[in-house]
Parts: C-alpha cells; structure tokens; sequence
C-alpha cells in the first residue's frame, strides 16, 4: 500500500436534488446529502465519496466531525491498513479508504482492478429500483421507464395488501423480468409468511431486509424458498458469520461497511460461508458507484443504479446499457 510522506486533505459537501422523490418503507427522499473527500501527495491525488447511513444517524454533520477528528493523522502520511485502525466504519471512513485506493492506484500506475486481485473487469446485470408508489405507476414504471432493464427491484412499505398489490402489479407487466423486493424492515415475522406465499406466486427472486435491524433472531427456523438478504442487519465483516442459518445473502454497501477495502473482505468472508454476495448503493453519484463496481465483480446480485435517481450525476459517469451497468476506467481509479 504506497502512500509517499505527507498528504493534504481536501473535504466538501455537497446536496444534490433528486429527479423526482423517493420512497421506501418509512422514508421519503428528495435530495442526496455528499461528502467528498480528495487526499493528494502533491503530485498524485484520490478521491471518494460518501452518502452515509441515513438509519445510524450517519449524516454529514457526523462524517465531516470523523474526519476532521483524525485529519492530522491522515495529512501525516499513513495507507489503508492504518485507516482501517484510525477509523470505524461508516460514512467517514468509506470516502477517505475510496481516496486512498485511486491514490494508490496513481502512485503505482497500476488499476485498482490489479490492486484488488482482478485481471480486468466485466459489465454487471444491476437492478433498476422503483420507489414505493401506488401499483399503477409502478407497473408503468416497470414497463415503461425501465424498458430496457433485466432486473428490477421493488421498495416495499410494509403494508402487506398495498405490497401484495405492487408485487402483482410489476410483474403483470413485466413477465420477462428478475424481480426482488426489499422490505426495508417493513414488516413482522406475523405477517411474513402471507408476504412469502405471493411472492412465490409471483417469481420473485430475492427478499431483502424483511425485518427491523435487532430482530433477526426471529428467522430462526422459519422456511423461505426464497433467498432472503441482510442488508440493515449486516453492516460490517464482524457481522457476516452471524447470518448464517438466518439469511442467505449479504448486502454490503461502502458507506455501512467503511469502504472498498472492507467491502472486499465481506464478499471474500461471505463466500467461505456458503453465502450469498449481493452489492448495493445509497442515492450517490457515479463516484461512489466505481467502487462499488469493483466489489460487484464478486456478487450474485448487484444494485448499483444510484446515479439514475439524481437531477445530474458526475461526469464522466458510468453507463447503463441494456440493463447492465459498466465502469470506463476514466471515472475513478486509475492513472490518468
């Protein structure tokens, strides 16, 4: 890990208006609130991005506080490793790891891709995410807005006859469709069951986060025959063993976990589980989205469609093209 002497650090903030609001189970988006971070050697620079954990109370306020609290050391000069010793994980931590990997990537001439273990990369099959709405305009957005997607997935609010009626709506109008839902912690183990049977019904693939965060050992011993995914419930790799025998995916998110690095060891830990791998995104913009990519190539499930929520995303940006999103190497990560 190549960091030469002492670094500068440069952090801003920035709120970027949605296209239109958000909505999942107990919230409702409008804006996305960024930090950006660049660290620079002098000749050499690296960026990140961070969104934060909205349900941890991981804000702005608290990344920029992290941050700042550990600037003198990281302006002293130390590498990724250190980070992970400086910092916790979070918001804080994701964009300043995200800045250490593209310097170090600029300082060695080399990609982040060979940094990670990687020959190159490959395109990935990502969902497209519809806002809870009613079923009619999620069912046109399924088949109208999203025409060209291969995979979709549908925010839940826990109203279990309003969500069996957007379950049924989606895929009336889009038979051709991969289809997960993500409950949000929407709902009680009561009524998981009713929401499982049309489910099934229906094809969906993936069940994501059904309960509250605390409540996972409610799915001792219950039978799903569909796949059901932590993501509020897994936040770091220290959590990643206890899903076993509970849930059969792990969603890592940058921001939850505190970076790439980390992210990367999720993936890797959860493969030696026999779990599932399953990337995922805050609304952010194509910075945070590279690399996230870059864990992508290791998942069964990617979700990296956070720009296509935002008024503007970055430029340059990534692409999505017949359903799959790809990363052209001048948007983060590699020696200009």
């Amino acid at each position: 890990m190549s960091v030469a002497g002492k670094l500068s650090l440069e952090v801003a903030v920035e709120s970027l208006p949605l296209a239109k609001p958000f909505r999942i189970s107990g919230h409702v988006f409008t804006h996305s609130d960024l930090v950006v971070v660049t660290l620079s050697d002098g000749v050499h620079s690296g960026r990140g991005e961070a969104s934060g954990v909205y349900y941890l109370g991981d804000n702005v306020p608290e990344m920029l506080q992290a941050i700042e609290a550990v600037r003198p050391e990281i302006e002293r000069g130390i590498d990724r490793a250190g980070l992970q010793a400086l910092m916790p994980a979070g918001g804080a931590r994701n964009a300043l790891d995200c800045a250490f990997w593209e310097l170090e990537a600029k300082q060695t001439g080399r990609s982040v891709w060979d940094i990670a273990g990687f020959e190159t990369s490959r395109p990935l099959l990502t969902t497209m995410t519809l806002g809870a709405d009613t079923p009619e305009v999620m069912a046109e957005g399924a088949k109208v807005g999203y025409a060209q997607a291969r995979a979709l997935k549908l925010k839940l609010t826990g109203d279990l006859e309003d969500d069996i009626a957007r379950v049924r709506a989606v895929r009336a109008a889009r038979p051709d469709c991969w289809i997960g839902v993500d409950a949000n912690q929407g709902y009680g183990i009561a009524d998981l069951p009713a929401l499982v049977e049309v489910l099934v019904e229906a094809d969906v693939k993936l069940l994501e986060q059904p309960l509250r965060r605390g409540a996972e050992a409610d799915l001792d011993g219950f039978s799903c025959p569909i796949p059901i995914a932590a993501d509020e419930s897994v936040l770091t790799l220290a959590d990643v063993p206890g899903l076993v025998g509970r849930f059969n995916v792990v969603n890592i998110k940058l921001d939850k976990c505190g970076g790439l690095t980390e992210g990367l060891a999720m993936a890797r830990k959860a493969r030696e589980l026999g779990l599932g791998v399953m990337v995922g995104n805050m609304v952010s913009t194509s910075l945070a989205m590279a690399p996230a990519y870059v864990v992508g190539q290791l998942c069964d499930v990617v979700d990296l469609d956070g720009p296509i929520f935002l008024a503007k995303d970055r430029e340059p940006s990534i692409v999505y093209e017949d359903g799959y999103v790809r990363c052209p190497d001048n948007v983060w990560g590699r020696d200009a």
